[in-house]
């Protein structure tokens, strides 16, 4: 245990100050300040040595330079157990500094406004906040380092329950948080610089930060070890920031899949249900209440629908809940829920099946595109997010007859929907329904296959969605004999001529939305 005799405060956060402060001058420590953390103390009564008085030299260049001095950094980086940094320290009036609390100037928060300057930017980089901050962390045996208003209570506890004194194995933790903490500082700030150039989208830098939000049982598979990290700060309504409200925790594959389920569904306007199995749609809907939805996505496989995630992207009420139950005693298995809110009854009836998750996002409200990122062995590859939408005048009808206002209806909606959906895919649909879903194939005309299959009587007088050109004729060859009565797929394929003639052929109408969907 090291008693605490000398503490340096300089905080741009003030959160809390005074309660770890009072704790401190209980305990008979003596407090160093600087610029407006000195005030501030001042203010609420609490006697406080400036650090201008102690080191003998004035703040000076617009506040630049206050801590940056041999008295500052000898009194934290002094080893006070080695005699001959005693003896240095004392030839130099040099005084121990047993714990500095200080957090920095808001640089990310800065450069986050739209309209920040580089000056402004520059003016916000913390220089002898982060020079304290590690020569503190770096002497961790002797100084303890607090950067967090949240780590206030438990210090102040620990102060008082051993008569101000804290353990070597308390300034460690503290230490790692704090090097943490300034990596992060320093990694924003290159970030922002490096990114100047680019508009803030690829910068030639990526610096990548999550913090640990829980370990997982395992991955993908149980011999697989695994764990769930997110962002620091919380974005607009997504799925690893859900709150779970009932069920066991989260699998890896959990987690996956209601990712999947939300996005799909945040993409409708109207009340949509999608139905997910293995990160892919197995039923995908919309309607004019959810209830119906869900029963139109369940519709299209209700056989692949056993131990799927279920995401909605309206408020749940019991009249919903009552139809998912419904389905599960029917057989249809239901692993998780996620939606943006549930009625009390609603949340009590789902709740009832012990093992199944319930998760609650919170308002579905729009959003800004993300940068998505993929592993690959060695590297990470990063693109924008595909939110790429079409509507009727988008379209380029390219066969002899012409979709109906009905068809096309159809036709956007399983061109949105087929967005979602691993490629190859081709998808079916009636009205705003899914039908058949052929996925994650590598042949067309097999995923055109698989599609019609699921489907069965259902194909006749469906729409077909294709995420990519048909290569040849075979897919839609396909698609007229199973009945299909018109098709939306990118075009550009060398084979077009022949595609359309055999769409012709059929009686068949086909449009080109110019635009491709691939999903890996």
């Amino acid at each position: 245990m090291k008693k605490i005799e000398r503490a340096l405060i300089s905080t741009y956060d003030k959160t809390d100050l005074l309660d770890i402060t009072n704790a401190l001058v209980q305990c008979g420590v003596e407090i160093l300040s600087t610029g407006g953390t000195a005030r501030h103390l001042r203010d609420a009564g609490i006697e406080i040595i400036d650090v201008s008085d102690y080191t003998g030299f004035p703040e000076m260049l617009d506040g630049r330079v206050k801590t940056l001095h041999p008295k500052v950094h000898g009194g934290l980086l002094a080893q006070w157990d080695n005699a001959e940094h005693a003896a240095q320290t004392k030839d130099n009036k040099i005084k121990p500094i047993d714990m500095v609390i200080c957090n920095l100037y808001p640089f990310e928060a800065t450069v986050a406004k739209p309209d920040v300057t580089l000056d402004e930017a520059i003016e916000n980089i913390d220089i002898g906040g982060p020079t304290m901050i590690r020569a503190a962390a770096k002497n961790y045996k002797h100084v303890t380092v607090l950067t967090n208003p949240d780590q206030y209570p438990q210090i102040i506890a620990d102060l008082d329950a051993n008569d101000g004194c804290l353990s070597e194995d308390v300034r460690f933790e503290l230490a790692k948080t704090a090097f943490i903490h300034t990596a992060h500082y320093d990694s924003a700030i290159s970030t922002y610089l490096v990114n100047l150039e680019n508009e803030g989208k690829f910068g030639d830098v990526l610096t990548l930060r999550f913090q640990k939000a829980d370990s997982l049982r395992y991955g993908e598979n149980p011999h697989q070890s695994a764990a769930f990290y997110r962002t620091e700060t919380q974005p607009p309504p997504c799925a690893a920031w859900a709150k779970q409200l009932h069920g066991p925790p989260l699998s890896f594959n959990n987690i996956l899949d209601l990712d999947a389920a939300l996005e799909i569904v945040k993409d409708f306007k109207t009340p949509a249900c999608a139905i997910i199995k293995h990160n892919n749609p197995c039923g995908l809907a919309t309607a004019g209440n959810l209830q119906d939805a869900f029963l139109n996505a369940l519709e299209c496989d209700r056989t692949s629908a056993f131990g799927s995630i279920v995401g909605l992207n309206r408020k749940v009420t019991i009249q919903t809940a009552n139809t998912i139950r419904d389905a599960a005693k029917s057989g249809v298995k239901i692993e998780a829920v996620i939606a943006p809110s549930y009625t009390e009854k609603a949340l009590s009836a789902l709740s009832r099946v012990q093992s199944r998750r319930i998760l609650e996002t919170g308002s579905l409200s729009a959003s800004e595109p993300i940068l998505q990122i993929r592993n690959v062995t060695g590297g990470v590859l990063v693109q924008e997010q595909d939110v790429h939408n079409i509507a009727k005048n988008d379209l380029q009808f390219v066969t002899k007859r012409e979709p109906t206002d009905d068809e096309i209806e159809s036709l956007l909606f399983a061109w949105k929907a087929c967005k979602h959906v691993k490629s190859n895919c081709i998808l079916l649909a009636q009205d705003t329904q899914t039908v058949g879903i052929g996925a994650g194939q590598m042949s067309r005309v097999d995923a055109a296959i698989i599609a019609v299959r699921k489907a069965g009587e259902k194909a006749k007088d469906a729409v077909l969605a294709s995420d990519a050109f048909f290569p040849f004729p075979d897919g839609v060859e396909i698609a007229g004999e199973a009945g299909i009565r018109a098709i939306i797929q990118p075009g550009g394929s060398v084979n077009d001529e022949s595609v359309i003639e055999t769409t012709d052929a059929y009686g068949m109408a086909m449009v080109f939305t110019g635009v491709r969907h691939f999903r890996h």
